[in-house]
């Protein structure tokens, strides 16, 4: 079975190859530029000899989206779509990444995979017309949407808390925004465990289990680093003015792979604790 990842150059992207590569899978891994998604040819050559590919490019620049919205459109929706038709050209599965961003963060009970979609955003819109395009062009292709994700192959929100902390000897961080920090390494064993138990096509949530908020996630990677957790001060949302409204409750629900066979992720803290030495560099 040849595996093709877009995007492996990016945090999900290496863990997903990764996870391939461990498996001794044959795996191709495209990155911007050996693909150009947004080019409808370079993706009808690109993806043959595919069975399966594994979508994690997007524009992910949430508040620049704001203002340019037609080029993350470009590449979350327009991208999403040409990706999706030349997989069912060439009989490939596609499995694309999305967000929880799709939903306007306003429930207070985690969402269900069929929730309603109404983002809030324009990169949520973008995304949102990304899963709809998927969808369109293949019943056997899959969504799988994540939030809160953290890793060791780029830039992310504990690795960064944790320097700051260190650097100004505290951080002020929301306690009002609630979502699920999830593990790239995590994301990308789900993949290959959908794909594997060949589930239906359709929508599922890629996220750890359970939930806490940005502050105690702050508090919890301060203290894996061998630090005082009280340097990490809670605050509100609206110290931290941005020009995209971040979702207040991002906790998604994981009724549909269950019901599919497969077993979500395990609780967010357990995974924190395996996940920390590899993410922090400890």
């Amino acid at each position: 079975m040849q595996w093709i990842v877009i995007g492996a150059a990016g945090m999900l992207g290496q863990d997903v190859v990764s996870r391939l590569t461990a498996d001794g899978r044959s795996v191709v891994a495209l990155d911007r530029a050996d693909l150009d998604i947004t080019d409808p040819e370079a993706c009808t050559s690109g993806l043959k000899g595919a069975d399966v590919v594994v979508n994690c490019a997007a524009w992910t620049a949430v508040d620049l989206a704001e203002e340019r919205e037609a080029e993350a459109f470009a590449v979350n929706a327009t991208g999403a779509a040409n990706l999706a038709r030349s997989a069912t050209d060439v009989g490939a599965r596609l499995v694309h990444i999305s967000t929880d961003y799709v939903f306007d963060g306003s429930a207070r009970s985690p969402y269900a995979a069929d929730a309603p979609q109404d983002p809030a955003t324009a990169y949520g819109r973008t995304k949102a017309a990304g899963e709809w395009a998927v969808q369109s062009f293949g019943a056997q292709h899959l969504v799988l949407r994540t939030a809160y994700l953290y890793g060791a192959g780029g830039a992310c929100f504990p690795r960064t808390i944790v320097k700051l902390a260190a650097e100004r000897g505290g951080v002020d961080v929301v306690d009002d925004q609630y979502g699920q920090p999830t593990w790239t390494v995590d994301v990308a064993d789900l993949v290959v465990r959908a794909v594997d138990a060949k589930i239906p096509g359709g929508i599922h949530h890629a996220t750890s289990q359970g939930g806490t908020s940005w502050y105690e996630f702050a508090a919890a990677a301060v203290a894996a680093a061998g630090m005082d957790p009280q340097l990490v001060r809670p605050t509100t949302s609206a110290s931290f003015v941005r020009p995209a409204p971040r979702p207040a409750y991002s906790v998604l629900g994981h009724e549909s792979l269950r019901a599919a066979g497969v077993e979500p992720i395990g609780p967010w803290q357990e995974r924190w604790s395996l996940a920390a030495p590899s993410v922090l560099g400890l």
